[in-house]
């Protein structure tokens, strides 16, 4: 029984390693992909492990698209109060009030998932 529990538990640690230890994101694609009309703003957030690019990203009220990078392992966001979810690198254009908004990684990624937090300021 204790064999059969401790290689449980070493495949659940593998697979949650596992993870954000892979990512080639070359061709890969979004379902939640919407494409921006060409107004508005951009933010660019690249996620590699545990942490991303910056602490903050600034942007003006109005039409935004956030588009999320995977430059090591495999993540996805969701910024809280909004619509924006992705599961995978891509796209996704919201229109937004101004405000602080929270971006977490949406996705189990390992030992640092938690700290993988940033912050949207629309002004």
């Amino acid at each position: 029984m204790k064999k059969i529990l401790l290689t449980m538990m070493t495949l659940s640690l593998a697979l949650v390693l596992a993870a954000c230890g892979s990512g080639d994101d070359e061709g890969s694609s979004n379902n939640n992909e919407e494409a921006a009309s060409g107004d508005g703003e951009t933010v660019d957030i690249q996620a590699s492990n545990w942490q991303f690019d910056q602490e903050e990203y600034t942007v003006p009220a109005g039409e935004v698209t956030v588009n999320l990078t995977n430059e090591e392992g495999f993540h996805g966001i969701e910024i809280e109060g909004t619509d924006i979810a992705l599961d995978d690198a891509g796209s996704q254009t919201a229109t937004l009030e101004p405000g602080e908004y929270t971006i977490r990684c949406s996705i189990q990624c390992g030992p640092g998932h938690d700290d993988m937090v940033a912050t949207l300021i629309v002004e």
